[in-house]
């Protein structure tokens, strides 16, 4: 009844999870394609509400949620958090948004009342006591919920109520900051499902209801116009997965690029003035060279040919890289191509239909681009370093610029605005 983040589910996907179930939770993250489909995924989300498909817990809680599998070890919390604007620097963005994608997210949230997946961050928190805490929920008490799925991933959810846990928790979380590793759509469209909801006002604190990670992040009280409290609403909290970075470092990947309709010859030629061009007559040998190249770095293509590009005109990538941004991100590899290698030599604009994304995979960006008749680019990950030095400069980072994992996995825990 599970599925991966809704932005990492290709076309395909959709029909195999109905496949596998008919109540998977696909149907409410990506419904239809006709108008009435954010309609038809609230009618859904009831009918699973009323006949008991889903449950709402009795008492609030947080979720201790551990990832287990090959290469793979990580454990966080669940929870509401209490939402801020970037300005107040204590939820962190490293990537910029598109329009569409904020629209049709929001429009999904306001129609169906309910954050339907977590979003996913991270804080150093340097094995405190909230971790502490987390591992020995996880190494001791038997897990609420436990799924396995394909990708040999073991997922388990402990709900914790006590208060004095809770109380631990937020002691802890209260004054750190947090990076959005991923669901930067999710969290734009929680901030805007807000503004709809708390026009003009402040973000707040959490209630006192008893529930205490949404104090983790929530820094500032939101006052009306007669200098009184203004009684926080579920509006003013999304829902988050929260991972102490220091204790469960994060798999940082590469997302890639396809250009339809350029083909890989004329990709070649144009970039060929401004770049030094190898050619590599094994695509995984190309692979090999990326990963082992100076940066800025890019392999081109097509699934019959490959070539790497290197070593730039320094004058001319120099011209192209805007003046107002930090060293650190104008060396970015993804910002380069968006601002010099696409508009620059290629003439287009990196946008949601010039410029196709695959993530992860090298072999399905190459297929893709072999559909398209175009170019397949790839990319070294960025380095957490370089993340975190762009996003504590108030930068973010061009879009679709890196893949955080391991991702939470969609439909273990979905929050109703309406049941608090």
């Amino acid at each position: 009844m599970t599925s991966p983040p809704y932005d990492l589910i290709e076309e395909n996907g959709v029909r195999d999870l109905l496949t596998a179930h008919p109540n998977n939770v696909v149907r409410l993250i990506l419904p239809g394609a006709d108008r009435h489909r954010y309609a038809e995924a609230r009618q859904i989300l009831d009918a699973w509400l009323s006949s008991g498909v889903l449950v709402a817990d009795e008492k609030p809680a947080v979720y201790v949620y551990e990832q287990v599998g090959p290469g793979v070890l990580q454990r966080g919390l669940i929870g509401d958090v209490g939402l801020a604007t970037p300005e107040q620097r204590v939820i962190l963005p490293h990537e910029d948004v598109m329009p569409g994608p904020v629209a049709d997210r929001l429009a999904l949230m306001r129609v169906t009342e309910a954050n339907l997946e977590p979003i996913f961050l991270l804080y150093e928190g340097a094995g405190g006591d909230a971790t502490r805490l987390v591992d020995r929920i996880a190494a001791n008490r038997p897990p609420l919920v436990e799924a396995h799925t394909q990708d040999e991933v073991r997922h388990r959810l402990w709900a914790v109520t006590d208060p004095q846990e809770l109380s631990d928790i937020n002691a802890d979380l209260r004054s750190r900051q947090a990076l959005i590793a991923d669901g930067h759509h999710r969290y734009a469209t929680y901030l805007a499902l807000q503004r709809e909801h708390h026009t003009g006002s402040a973000p707040v604190t959490s209630p006192s209801s008893g529930t205490t990670f949404p104090d983790a992040l929530s820094q500032q009280e939101a006052w009306d116009t007669r200098d009184r409290p203004v009684e926080p609403g579920p509006w003013d909290f999304g829902l988050a997965l929260l991972v102490d970075s220091t204790s469960y470092p994060p798999n940082l990947r590469a997302i890639h690029r396809v250009v339809p309709d350029l083909p890989l010859r004329e990709a070649v030629d144009r970039a060929g003035s401004a770049w030094r061009v190898r050619e590599h007559a094994d695509f995984d040998e190309g692979l090999t060279a990326l990963a082992q190249a100076g940066e800025p770095a890019f392999l081109l293509s097509d699934g019959d040919s490959t070539y790497l590009l290197t070593d730039p005109d320094p004058e001319r990538l120099e011209s192209a890289m805007p003046d107002h941004h930090s060293a650190r991100w104008r060396a970015l590899n993804t910002a380069i191509l968006a601002e010099f290698v696409l508009p620059r030599l290629w003439g287009r604009r990196d946008g949601e239909q010039s410029v196709r994304i695959v993530h992860h995979d090298p072999a399905a960006a190459v297929r893709l681009a072999r559909a398209t008749g175009g170019t397949a680019v790839l990319l070294n990950p960025l380095t957490v370093d370089d993340v975190l030095a762009v996003a504590a400069q108030a930068e973010r980072v061009p879009r679709k610029s890196t893949s955080f994992g391991p991702k939470p996995r969609t439909g273990l825990v979905l929050r109703v605005l309406s049941l608090g």
